[in-house]
């Protein structure tokens, strides 16, 4: 009897052992995955600053240049209303087009719920219903015939 409890106690060590060494192996792969996702979001990070100093930099020299001609306010006014103008722009562009927006006359409603709601959106209802499965039996004309009684 003593064996067998010998025999189980060196089976559950074994077994907490495996999971110790897994949990390891697992936390060192993890490290080593994080390392490199950390480098690249800090050059991300850095490659975005540098673009929003250089923005900033065509800004200045937009709003410089129209002030050779024109008032400071009205050079500072057109910067940036060109500037509303582009990001409104580049807004428009990364929103995603609704499913069959190109080439269609019609408008497909917006999956967006209205602003201010707290509820989820709600997909667009189709212009037309489903017609898969739905096919209208065709009568096979070896037995179609008239039901209506013959008074001829």
């Amino acid at each position: 009897m003593q064996r067998l409890e010998h025999l189980q106690h060196l089976d559950k060590h074994l077994a907490d052992e495996l999971a110790q060494v897994a949990r390891e192996s697992v936390r060192a792969e993890l490290r080593e995955q994080t390392r490199g996702q950390r480098r690249k979001a800090a050059l991300y990070a850095g490659s975005g600053a540098a673009a929003l100093y250089a923005g900033a930099a065509v800004a200045l020299a937009v709003g410089l240049a129209l002030d050779l001609a024109l008032p400071g306010w009205a050079a500072a006014l057109i910067t940036a209303v060109l500037l509303a103008a582009l990001s409104f722009a580049l807004r428009t562009a990364a929103r995603p087009a609704p499913p069959g927006a190109s080439g269609t006359s019609h408008a497909v409603p917006s999956a967006r719920p209205a602003p201010g709601a707290g509820s989820a959106p709600v997909p667009p209802v189709p212009s037309t219903p489903p017609t898969a499965g739905t096919a209208t039996p065709h009568p096979d004309p070896a037995t179609d015939h008239d039901p209506r009684p013959d008074h001829s």
